[in-house]
């Protein structure tokens, strides 16, 4: 038996103020700082511990996890950092205001584009200079492998060969893995886990900041999942 914790970053600057985020690299709000420290605190009150941590190249993530670590008062565990851990990419919506968006593209449009599981917001052009090819943190990745825009069915296509080829090798080996990410790479792998059908994982939320722990037997397979809640 082995087990993997789940961990939502905390709120971002953009979570607060309603907008589209997606690849872009927006920090912590103040509360966001909060919901990670108290991720750690409940954590190490429960007695877990990690030989190595999981995360996107995006700050809200990164923030996340060298708080809670620190709360754990864990130093020098191996720490990898992949933009396969991103969050899904919102293409031309990023940075748009999701009421605003809502007012300008229809309340049944924008629904379709943030809940469906395989139609992606309008896309992005290379040109734009939120395509993340002109980003340095992604100088290492081939241009043809950047999105230009995401549907959740993209963004778990995206997401599951870094799970199968990367993460779950350690998992076999008993290694205690914790993973921060985002709410859709996470969606994606709670898809993968549990099974969960394309129309029901569109609905799932994943909040901010609650450490989600999956019990795994020696498959790797779910035995049994729960939330860490504070109090």
């Amino acid at each position: 038996m082995t087990a993997v914790v789940l961990l939502r970053h905390g709120e971002s600057i953009w979570n607060q103020e309603n907008r589209f985020t997606g690849w872009t690299d927006v920090d912590l709000s103040p509360q966001g700082v909060i919901e990670a420290c108290q991720a750690g605190k409940i954590l190490k009150s429960r007695g877990f511990t990690f030989d190595m941590a999981f995360t996107s190249v995006l700050m809200r993530a990164t923030r996340t996890l060298e708080i809670v670590l620190d709360e754990m008062n864990l130093k020098g565990i191996e720490i990898f950092k992949s933009w396969r851990l991103n969050e899904r990419h919102y293409g031309a919506l990023q940075g748009l205001n999701k009421e605003q968006t809502a007012k300008q593209y229809g309340e049944k449009q924008v629904a379709v584009w943030r809940r469906s599981y395989s139609v992606p917001p309008p896309a992005l052009s290379r040109e734009d200079k939120r395509f993340p090819g002109h980003d340095p943190l992604y100088k290492g990745v081939d241009p043809k492998d950047l999105p230009l825009t995401e549907s959740l069915k993209d963004t778990v296509a995206r997401f599951l060969p870094y799970w199968r080829q990367t993460i779950e090798p350690f998992l076999f080996k008993q290694r205690r893995v914790i993973i921060v990410a985002h709410g859709n790479t996470l969606r994606a792998l709670v898809k993968y886990l549990d099974g969960v059908p394309e129309e029901d994982i569109v609905k799932l939320e994943i909040p901010t900041g609650v450490p989600l722990v999956y019990e795994l037997d020696e498959k790797i397979k779910p035995v049994k999942s729960y939330y860490l809640q504070h109090g």
